[in-house]
């Protein structure tokens, strides 16, 4: 297998495209042009009064990501102008009500979240337009004119996808993982309830969901973060026949029942449900540090949301 493509399996990949310069559809703002410079370095970025716009810091990132920009992507402002004034940054998972009023208080006006901002894939709110929730949360982010990105496509579009890898270079899995597919671990066998601890204590996990034994040994680990979906997670269980697969989320109705026919038939498959945020969370992470080394005098913090579901 080729070393050049190292996507994790499991995951969407993405071609190279060209580089083109195209429009981004601005959620509930129509259309607006964000043509992409040419550039790739910071002071091709950086204005003479030394401040950074919006648009600015989205087209450095593109700019680095394999194939550019994307036709057809749910990476677009969900609130806010591309020409506003960075004062400041917030990184997160999910620009929340709680983040959007820390983001206030921390005197910033760009969040860069990695999932919707509006309760769908696409951030439609035609649907929700006489809805007293997001009215306020929509006036909210209006009213102290916060922009909001959301950086999915591009982000899982690097190569390794930096989401999985942050994860298992926290975890210190990733001196496990297979040279051309990163979420593919060999490890020395290991008892199931010691993986499991290990992911809580380092992803601060208060509970996570499971099928199988505790006591079962796992040589062979699958990580796929998010929610990949049940018939990817089904067929990689299927074809590379792990273990344990840890995963984000699930539907109950499709990837637990799997398992649990895969372990009435005699299978050694365990399955460990960490929960979306947790384990996609390292990803804002690295969002933090690239911004760091990329964009020079602006401050940036990550904030997590937290788990929006609690275990009674």
């Amino acid at each position: 297998m080729s070393t050049e493509n190292k996507q994790p399996v499991g995951q969407n990949s993405q071609g190279r495209r060209k580089f083109i310069r195209d429009s981004a559809l601005i959620a509930g703002a129509g259309v607006a042009a964000l043509s992409i410079p040419q550039m790739s370095s910071a002071a091709g970025f950086f204005k003479p009064d030394g401040t950074y716009t919006v648009r600015q810091i989205m087209d450095m990132f593109i700019g680095q990501v394999p194939g550019g920009v994307k036709s057809n992507t749910v990476d677009t402002l969900k609130s806010g102008s591309p020409d506003t004034v960075v004062t400041g940054i917030v990184t997160t998972m999910f620009a929340t009500v709680g983040i959007i009023e820390k983001t206030i208080k921390l005197g910033a006006n760009f969040i860069i979240a990695h999932e919707p901002t509006f309760y769908n894939h696409t951030d439609n709110t035609d649907w929700l337009k006489d809805d007293d929730v997001y009215q306020y949360k929509a006036n909210l982010l209006k009213e102290h004119g916060i922009t909001v990105w959301r950086n999915h496509d591009y982000i899982h579009t690097m190569n390794p996808d930096p989401v999985t890898v942050t994860a298992l270079k926290l975890l210190e899995w990733d001196q496990y993982s297979d040279k051309d597919i990163p979420n593919v671990l060999t490890m020395s066998s290991t008892p199931l309830h010691e993986l499991i601890s290990h992911a809580k204590k380092v992803l601060r996990i208060d509970t996570v969901r499971y099928i199988g034994d505790l006591s079962a040994q796992c040589r062979r680990v699958i990580y796929m973060p998010g929610a990949a979906g049940g018939q990817r997670q089904i067929e990689t269980i299927s074809k590379l026949k792990p273990n344990v697969l840890f995963c984000g989320e699930i539907s109950e109705w499709e990837t637990a029942e799997y398992v649990r026919d895969a372990r009435a038939k005699g299978d050694n498959i365990n399955l460990v449900v960490m929960g979306h945020i947790a384990s996609e969370e390292p990803g804002s992470q690295f969002m933090l540090e690239w911004l760091n080394k990329n964009i020079p005098g602006v401050k940036v913090d990550h904030i997590s949301p937290g788990n929006s579901l609690k275990f009674y």
